[in-house]
């Protein structure tokens, strides 16, 4: 380990290094051996040695312990080590350490020691490895969420994972769940034939979306499945020789009786953390499970971080790559945060629903000012010739700046045509630009531009002034 430097500065920094890591390991990160001079050639006995140690935070014991090992070593010419924390380096350092030292005798680094950890794999055969890593990133993911009273262990009761595996398509389904998942999977087997129900225990599907959006796909449900049944719930499920009997209680108290041959449990995923031996780090946990991060996704333990449904919502794969970027990038040195301004949610139904930044609901609930400009699909010429009038294009602007503070949409293809209200809102464009950008005619694209010419009372396709305020 210390090949790096002469054997005489090595008599000197071993048994320093050695007391350094015995009394406090837990507290320390790395340890640097810093110096222009610090070299094959260099003899400890005519300069001094000068030392940095990064820790993860700064403690007042350690601070006392570092004093007095200084004064110890004081005469071997070692001089008290320069002490910060990981953060600081982080926050401060362009080139590590020379700018930050501002040593004009120090001028490179020759010999780091970073302080390795061990984590030991459990492999499906049965055997155990062990290896030893400077920088670990948890990206376990999530669990699916089940209701313990109504986890019977039956083939006929479904997950999102089993749905996808099943020996036949069912003569009919019960959704459990009016959300995302269970919506996509329905609409799934409704194409196929299968007799769908849905269940939810609120007053409309897909709850954190805007109303004026669901209402589209509420509407085609309702053509298509079996039946909706809003501000209800599932009291009891029972396999049966048929399928599985569905105890159902609605709004009123009044429970139902029914037979289907599968039942789909879809209420959402939970992160978990049970295996992973936290316990053995300083990674810290919240109330909701998920592991705390900060912007760079470093846990409480400066060296190991954590990205996707392991640490937050939203849950989304396409969240957590650009996440597993920022932790990659800080391991490597760079200034970087993950500070999305939107993250796009697809519900891929038919018609699908996304949406981008602030919606209507979260504006009202957080008394943020806000106007709303819609374009409806039923007057877009493309939509027309694909006979799908049955969508809509929402922005949510700030009145005063005209800034697009969250863009909706619902209809076919929504999922692609979202990407151009996330990067107007992370480019900070306001109404004007996406009114004045040229979007090809006929097209679905059209409606973003559209829904900005609405704002202003100017569309050419939907006669709709503006209100004089």
């Amino acid at each position: 380990m210390l090949s790096n430097l002469s054997s005489e500065t090595q008599k000197v920094i071993g048994p320093f290094l050695s007391d350094i890591l015995k009394s406090h390991k837990e507290d320390i990160i790395s340890i640097y051996v810093i110096g222009s001079a610090v070299t094959k050639d260099f003899h400890a006995k005519y300069s001094d040695i000068n030392t940095l140690i990064v820790v993860k935070e700064i403690k007042i014991p350690f601070f006392d312990f570092i004093a007095a090992l200084g004064k110890r070593y004081g005469k071997r010419k070692i001089r008290a080590p320069l002490v910060i924390t990981s953060d600081y380096i982080s926050r401060s350092m362009e080139v590590f350490p020379i700018e930050f030292l501002e040593m004009k005798t120090i001028n490179r680094l020759v010999y780091g020691v970073d302080i390795l950890r061990d984590v030991k794999i459990e492999k499906a055969d049965g055997k155990t490895e062990e290896h030893k890593f400077e920088n670990a990133i948890i990206a376990t993911g999530s669990v699916i969420a089940t209701i313990p009273s109504l986890d019977i262990k039956s083939e006929r009761l479904l997950n999102s994972t089993t749905a996808l595996d099943l020996p036949e398509i069912p003569k009919s389904l019960l959704v459990i769940g009016g959300g995302y998942i269970g919506l996509e999977l329905g609409s799934v087997y409704a194409a196929l034939g299968t007799k769908v129900s849905v269940v939810e225990m609120m007053p409309g599907l897909l709850p954190g979306a805007d109303r004026d959006l669901v209402s589209y796909l509420a509407k085609r449900i309702e053509k298509s499945y079996e039946k909706v049944m809003l501000e209800s719930k599932v009291t009891e499920l029972k396999e049966v020789k048929s399928g599985i009997q569905v105890k159902i209680q609605d709004k009123e108290g009044k429970t139902t009786n029914e037979t289907y041959d599968y039942v789909l449990m879809s209420i959402g995923r939970k992160p978990t953390t049970e295996g992973l031996g936290l316990e053995n780090t300083n990674v810290k946990v919240n109330e909701r499970g998920w592991i705390k991060v900060d912007k760079q996704m470093k846990t409480d333990d400066a060296n190991i971080y954590a990205i996707g449904d392991i640490a937050g919502e939203p849950m989304l794969a396409h969240k957590a790559s650009h996440e597993g970027r920022t932790a990659v990038e800080v391991i490597h040195g760079k200034k970087v945060t993950f500070e999305p301004l939107a993250i796009p949610a697809v519900v891929f139904t038919d018609p699908e629903i996304a949406w981008a930044g602030l919606t209507e609901m979260q504006a009202k609930e957080q008394n943020i000012k806000y106007e709303v400009a819609k374009f409806p699909w039923a007057a877009s010429g493309r939509a027309t010739t694909l006979g799908r009038s049955d969508g809509v294009t929402k922005l949510i602007i700030d009145p005063d700046t005209e800034g697009i503070l969250g863009v909706g949409i619902c209809g076919p293809g929504a999922g692609e045509l979202i990407a151009e209200g996330v990067l107007a809102i992370e480019m900070g464009a306001n109404a004007t630009d996406l009114k004045l950008t040229i979007h090809p005619h006929p097209t679905l694209s059209e409606t973003l531009m559209e829904a900005a010419e609405v704002f202003f009372g100017q569309s050419s396709h939907l006669h709709k002034p503006k209100k004089k305020l």
